[in-house]
């Protein structure tokens, strides 16, 4: 049975991919900062006859990423797919971010991500010469005002994903990127609606997307129904990324 690990896996797009490869049949593990919303995912998934194990650990600390392998693999033995989804952002102008704030953003979602896929593939996916490991990344990839620090983290990734099916193919290994659009989780809604609706008419779909949505993608190439796709970035975003921003520039001063 397959063993899949997810980061962030308490609440928003980390628990509906949980959810979703539960269902698929996978044990899962998930971690997060805070014990209680994972506590809740735990129940939910046992209550429908799932295996899942909680490890409420800070990944941006080396020892969290060694406790949550040494724990996950002392429970299942293995690790097949491993879910980088753990990641923090906040909207500011390029010019207002401050150092801290960049390697704040970088220091979780990628940092964190690289020492958690390189402890997992040394420790279980080289040695069993298979294994899926799958980055989120942001959509639209030509970048987002206000956002310069998180893009630019997760365009890392995108590259991070190509390199590693490089190296790891040979051990049987895909890596692959999830370009995520404007996904409706509760952080999101926590900027109000006005800025929802921004967002939405950006959107050729005209509507943001779900979590379950995010997960089912996610899902899809964790599964050997994608067993020949690796190495690339995966576009989910209801067709923003091939509009652009989908909204005026702003003018250039003194116009």
């Amino acid at each position: 049975m397959t063993v899949a690990l997810v980061t962030g896996g308490g609440t928003g797009i980390g628990r509906a991919t949980a959810r979703e490869l539960a269902r698929a049949g996978a044990r899962v593990a998930i971690c997060g900062r805070r014990p209680e919303p994972l506590e809740q995912v735990r129940a939910e998934l046992e209550a429908a006859g799932g295996e899942c194990l909680v490890v409420a650990t800070d990944l941006r600390k080396p020892q969290g990423v060694v406790d949550l392998v040494d724990r996950a693999l002392e429970r299942f033995g293995r690790i097949d797919v491993l879910v980088n989804n753990a990641g923090g952002q906040f909207l500011a102008p390029a010019a207002e971010i401050s150092l801290k704030g960049w390697r704040a953003v970088h220091r979780l979602a990628v940092d964190a991500a690289w020492e958690l896929t390189q402890t997992v593939a040394t420790r279980s996916m080289i040695p069993n010469r298979s294994g899926v490991v799958i980055f989120v990344g942001f959509s639209p990839r030509r970048g987002i005002p206000d956002m310069a620090h998180a893009s630019a983290a997760r365009a890392a990734l995108e590259n991070l994903a190509a390199s590693l099916s490089n190296e790891w193919s040979r051990y049987g290994i895909r890596a692959v990127c999830v370009a995520l659009g404007t996904i409706l989780t509760e952080g999101l809604e926590g900027y109000g609606s006005e800025q929802i609706a921004a967002w939405e008419r950006t959107v050729p779909l005209g509507r943001l997307g779900t979590p379950e949505e995010a997960a089912a993608a996610i899902a899809f190439l964790a599964s050997p129904a994608a067993s020949y796709v690796t190495g690339t970035t995966v576009v989910v975003d209801g067709g923003a990324d091939a509009w652009g921003l989908g909204q005026p520039p702003p003018r250039p001063e003194g116009h």
